[in-house]
């Protein structure tokens, strides 16, 4: 078991807000041009990645069925339903990126959809992007400070932690079937630095 392991599920509790929101939030006036346009890009998160190195993999920390805590349920996914936790690490040339942690209901996870349970260490973004039919939902922002459980995992991982770090979620929709993906990037992620921002993304 790698050391990080025994920190799942790690979850991620903190106040989620939409972007237009972000002028009434007093940590928001930290954000950089750079971190906006990450948290913000609706293309692939995994295509993007894959663009600032030459080796991309996915770890995965675990996954279990449990049932939707209700400070991460919302219209779609329902507090209290099953459902499948799956949290992974993102690295890009050995370096980790982004902690992603995702909410695939039961219900969701029939028909073709039943492939999401066993991805073990493909990436889900990869998956769901290459779907025509998928839709995204509005993506909610939030941030996470030196006592939060991220925090922890980034400290596990030798990375610096100073302030806070940033992370976005949204809700997806594959075949009618919603799912939920919340992701993290943690400290030393190219999304802090400015000269990362492109003008144009590819999936």
């Amino acid at each position: 078991m790698n050391p990080q392991n025994k920190f799942f599920p790690v979850t991620l509790s903190s106040q989620w807000f939409s972007p237009q929101d972000a002028s009434n939030n007093a940590s928001s006036k930290a954000l950089s041009s750079s971190i906006i346009d990450w948290l913000l890009d609706t293309g692939s998160l995994t295509a993007r990645l894959k663009m600032h190195c030459q080796n991309f993999r996915v770890e995965l920390l675990g996954q279990q069925v449990q049932p939707c805590p209700e400070s991460e349920a919302n219209d779609l996914i329902m507090p209290g339903e099953d459902v499948l936790v799956r949290e992974v690490i993102l690295y890009c040339d050995e370096v980790p990126q982004v902690f992603a942690r995702s909410f695939l209901p039961l219900s969701s996870l029939t028909g073709a959809e039943q492939q999401l349970a066993n991805l073990g260490t493909q990436s889900l973004g990869q998956v769901l992007f290459n779907n025509p039919s998928l839709e995204r939902r509005q993506i909610e922002i939030a941030h996470f400070d030196a006592n939060s459980s991220v925090a922890t995992l980034s400290k596990a991982l030798n990375l610096p932690f100073n302030e806070s770090i940033w992370g976005r979620r949204s809700t997806f929709i594959l075949e009618n079937k919603p799912l939920m993906v919340a992701e993290v990037f943690l400290p030393n992620a190219f999304a802090y630095c400015s000269e990362n921002i492109e003008t144009k993304h590819v999936q």
